[in-house]
């Protein structure tokens, strides 16, 4: 007998005598992609259709083949298949719900597709038509929101999230996505968070939950109110705020995993042995081969979790609470569309099990550790637009905890220290650090760590300079917290002096290319700013005597660069250009320091003249 084919709704293939044979449901799809009304000669059409198991390739395929004038003469038959799909998901039967969803995915993001290309036709009178858009949608958001909260099948909840993130990720800019007006309107705020605060639910559907409130809460946020945001911001509920703080940790530890698994198998093979016959000289080029796709929507959805809800701040600081858990398996989920882009899970064994193990050496982790170990990863590689965009988001967040008066009691807490393995970029001046040599120490000195790192390996022709001055901007608000409240935090400070005078000389070595395209000035007046904090307000800060003393040591070792910064400022404050303003201010800003290097030159001398003074009175 001959094979059996469906593809593209065929049962088999053609032959001179017989004619090939269609699945019935692909011949459903074809009598309502003709002009007539299909219920005409059928009157059960429509309860038949959702029995019949659904063929997305079939349906979305025929969507795309016709133009805008051939969508718009069946435009009564699509608006009906999307209401008889909003009936079907009150029906009993669960079969017909699960079809009605698939269904109505296929038609959301087959009708917008055609619209990408085709701007004749409005999407909302194209699926539903304008006099009645506004019950069907309210009757469709009220049945998912009755399904997503019901104690009923999980599949059923796992496929009203993927029609959501459907509807919401169908077009590339979410504020033109005029649907989602009426999403705005019917809100399922309440069902997203009884999905997070619900251990069950939040493992099988907790990842889709927080992409899709992510989402909902930048439709149109700076043009009007978004209800999503209001709500969002006033969430108390501890065991939601957990449930999504956990969430949004395990996808990012997920990605710090991959990325350690391919860099250990990396350097145990091919290109390991390479550099150890030849040398470092292609550890670079090496390295770059190591990649794993970001995570934008969970970074987004840390980042609004952090930016407007302000009770979020302690769950970065909490251990996971649900380690050593282990949890039932479930039945797979029915067929879906794919997953929109950018959206994509983690694999489903890591959200619905523990959290990963934790290093050996650390005692425990919590959300900020598994942050700052993503970004140490993915701010290393800022030449691809990608991962520039994703690097900036991640400082973005890092701002906003530095802003905050509570992360920052924590970050500063002497009681509450952790050893945090970020992630080196390799150079050919420096050796990896051993994991085990780390130190237990406050959070705030990894944070400083990890801004150090990005200033040090960065200076490049392509030059990051909007990372750079949110970088600059974290160091700046962490010394602010530290100056305010006097904690005397014991870290390497001299590593971060070191690192803004090389980038200070960066800046001025390459002034000529830089200023063609950035304006340097804001930059140079940041760090210069910071040294004139540790100058004048070093004493309330700075942890010992010894440490103020290799301050000065530092500024007047390389007062070189200092001077050439002046030289370099004051000669373009003087001419009548573009930069005379902004190189004035810098000029401003560098008589302390100038003044610090002239009085300490002088007291070294006399220190020394004393000195031999005595030796010759002996």
């Amino acid at each position: 007998m001959a094979q059996v084919e469906k593809r593209g709704g065929l049962l088999r293939k053609s032959s001179a005598s017989k004619k090939p044979l269609k699945e019935k449901v692909v011949l459903m799809y074809d009598e309502i992609f003709m002009t007539e009304d299909p219920s005409k000669c059928s009157p059960r059409f429509w309860e038949e259709l959702f029995l019949m198991k659904v063929n997305l390739e079939y349906l979305e395929g025929k969507l795309e083949s016709l133009d805008g004038e051939e969508l718009m003469k069946i435009k009564d038959n699509i608006n009906c298949l999307f209401q008889h799909c909003i009936q079907a998901l009150g029906e009993e039967h669960p079969i017909r719900v699960v079809n009605a969803l698939q269904t109505l995915c296929a038609l959301i993001r087959g009708v917008h597709q055609k619209n990408k290309s085709t701007s004749g036709f409005d999407i909302i009178n194209m699926l539903m038509g304008f006099d009645k858009a506004e019950l069907c949608m309210k009757n469709l958001m009220e049945s998912l929101d009755s399904l997503l909260c019901a104690e009923g099948s999980e599949s059923l909840k796992s496929l009203c999230l993927k029609l959501l993130l459907c509807l919401v990720t169908v077009t590339d800019n979410i504020s033109q996505n005029t649907i989602l007006e009426y999403v705005m309107i019917n809100s399922i705020f309440e069902a997203i968070l009884q999905i997070l605060s619900h251990p069950p639910s939040r493992r099988e559907h907790g990842y889709d939950a927080v992409v899709l409130l992510a989402l909902l809460v930048n439709y149109r946020k700076y043009e009007s109110v978004n209800p999503y945001i209001v709500k969002l911001s006033i969430v108390d509920d501890e065991a939601t705020l957990n449930g999504m703080g956990l969430v949004i940790a395990q996808a990012l530890s997920e990605y710090n995993r991959q990325y350690k698994d391919k860099e250990e198998e990396h350097q145990s093979g091919f290109f390991s042995a390479l550099t150890n016959m030849v040398g470092s000289m292609f550890i670079a080029d090496a390295h770059e081969k190591i990649s794993v796709q970001t995570n934008e929507a969970i970074l987004l959805a840390l980042y609004e979790a952090v930016h407007l809800n302000r009770n979020f701040i302690t769950v970065l600081a909490q251990s996971h609470p649900e380690m050593g858990l282990v949890t039932t398996p479930v039945s797979p989920a029915p067929t879906t569309p794919a997953t929109p882009l950018g959206t994509t899970p983690p694999s489903s064994d890591v959200i619905s099990s523990v959290e990963l193990p934790l290093d050996a050496d650390v005692q425990t982790s919590n959300l900020l550790i598994t942050f700052l170990k993503y970004s140490s990863i993915v701010m290393q590689d800022t030449k691809d637009e990608h991962r520039l965009h994703s690097g900036k988001l991640c400082l973005i967040i890092l701002t906003c905890i530095a802003e905050d008066q509570y992360a920052n009691a924590f970050l500063h807490d002497d009681n509450m220290n952790f050893r945090v393995n970020l992630h080196r970029m390799p150079m050919r001046h420096r050796k990896k650090a051993a994991d085990k040599n780390l130190p237990c120490r406050p959070l705030v000195c990894a944070v400083l760590d990890l801004m150090v790192e990005f200033i040090v390996t960065h200076m490049m022709k392509e030059f990051p300079m909007d990372l750079y001055v949110r970088c600059i901007q974290v160091v700046h608000k962490l010394l602010c917290y530290q100056k305010k409240c006097r904690v005397r935090l014991h870290y390497t400070w001299r590593e971060l002096w070191s690192a803004l005078i090389n980038l200070l000389k960066f800046l001025m070595s390459n002034e000529t290319v830089l200023l063609a395209k950035h304006n340097i000035f804001t930059l140079a007046l940041m760090i210069v700013n910071l040294f004139n904090m540790f100058i004048t307000y070093g004493d309330t800060f700075l942890p010992t005597p010894s440490s103020y003393d290799e301050l000065y040591y530092e500024i007047i070792r390389m007062h070189q660069s200092f001077d050439n910064l002046y030289s370099m400022v004051l000669r373009l404050s003087t001419n009548a250009g573009q930069w005379k303003e902004a190189a004035s201010k810098v000029t401003h800003a560098l008589v302390n320091i100038s003044s610090q290097v002239t009085f300490k030159g002088l007291e070294c001398s006399l220190l020394i003249k004393n000195r031999s003074l005595l030796g010759v009175l002996s």
